[in-house]
């Protein structure tokens, strides 16, 4: 064993100390919202696949089409030799159903966050970056590397942005970086009093839609969708969409300025054909989901008011995302057990993904679930205690 392996194995003790060793569990998802693992069937709340597209035999269908016509993999990053006419096509699809003049896409809505920040900042040297509290560590990580130090604002407190904005009124530039869903909470922005207050203040706004896209807005088009004052928006095809890979949605400008600056874009390989495949069967299937969208949200609510009447906070939760929160670790890891010993996947989320005295389950519905499977999980948690 190496120095540095006595080193990592000394900081995994420690971990596994505080309860917070985590280790891989294989998994295969199953139709019906069901999951299977360590040799059982059980019934998923963890899993992002929100509409069931991961195992919609037309994603599978148009990505093997399209591996079989082009190849397995695209040879080299974009700039180079690396752009399909495919990439293309879909980056066009992207563009109009955001509403934007262009989009571009990545390898993930990590990649996306991480390269995008660095990018604007190199395009404004010393601009001000403002950052709601709850935002995804993808965006904690761009702001890292581009080497600003984030102001931060109450979370989906916009009074104390104006309060943040003004005060920083002499920067250069002034970029908010927020979530139009947030991932842990499951509650959301008022993106259009976001983009007003963007407009007001000259500030440039970007919108995660990670959770947002496929889910909400018209036809599954997301939050930001015909809202002004947005500049960016931020998506993934691998949640609601079934499939794997990350766009920004934005102006041609913008885009032909990302090409150039984005270190994420530039120095990656370009999304191999199967994937750019299943992202548009996915786009020709989610406007076709209206029902899928409203039996979701309707399992939203039946899941949140029997948290209400078992006394369990729901974070302020109005989407598909429902977190169960329990406080302490400890208290989440062993419900998340119980529930599992019971057939049912709820993934206990701990600091440092949440604050800590937080630490919940996080319930994330699926429109392949039922009320049933609501309905069995509440009697779970309320035998549970």
């Amino acid at each position: 064993m190496s120095r540095w392996d006595e080193h990592l194995q000394e900081r995994l003790a420690d971990l596994a100390a505080k309860g917070r060793r985590r280790v891989l569990r294989p998994a295969a998802l199953h139709p019906r919202g069901r999951l299977h693992r360590d040799g059982r069937e059980a019934v998923d709340f963890s899993s992002n696949d929100y509409l069931g597209l991961a195992l919609h035999p037309l994603l599978a269908e148009r990505a093997a089409d399209y591996a079989g016509r082009l190849g397995a993999g695209s040879g080299a990053s974009r700039l180079v030799t690396g752009t399909l006419e495919a990439h293309l096509a879909l980056e066009a699809r992207v563009a109009a159903l955001k509403g934007t003049e262009a989009a571009m896409v990545l390898a993930s809505g990590w990649q996306a966050n991480a390269a995008l920040v660095p990018a604007l900042v190199k395009a404004v040297p010393g601009a001000a970056v403002f950052t709601d509290r709850l935002v995804h560590a993808s965006i904690h990580h761009g702001c890292a590397a581009a080497g600003v130090r984030e102001i931060r604002f109450r979370h989906n407190d916009l009074a104390h942005l104006e309060e943040l904005l003004a005060h920083h009124a002499d920067a250069p530039a002034r970029i908010i970086l927020t979530e139009s869903v947030f991932s842990m909470d499951g509650d959301r922005a008022d993106v259009a009093a976001l983009g007003a207050l963007a407009r007001r203040h000259d500030a440039l706004l970007v919108v995660d839609e990670a959770h947002a896209t496929g889910v909400l807005g018209p036809q599954g088009a997301g939050l930001t969708h015909g809202v002004a004052g947005v500049d960016i928006a931020m998506g993934t095809f691998s949640k609601a969409l079934g499939g794997f890979g990350g766009y920004l949605a934005c102006s041609a400008v913008m885009r032909d300025w990302l090409v150039n600056a984005a270190g994420g874009f530039v120095f990656s390989t370009a999304l191999p054909p199967a994937v750019l495949g299943a992202a548009d069967a996915a786009l020709d299937l989610m406007p076709q989901m209206d029902t899928q969208r409203a039996h979701l949200a309707a399992l939203g609510e039946r899941l949140r008011d029997g948290l209400t009447r078992l006394g369990i906070w729901d974070g302020g939760s109005t989407t598909q995302i429902v977190p169960a929160i329990i406080g302490g670790e400890e208290d989440a890891l062993h419900l998340s057990a119980v529930l599992e010993e019971r057939g049912m996947v709820a993934a206990a989320i701990r600091p440092p993904t949440v604050p800590p005295g937080t630490s919940r389950l996080r319930i994330a519905l699926r429109a392949s679930h039922s009320e049933g499977d609501v309905d069995a999980l509440l009697a779970a948690l309320e035998e549970a205690g």
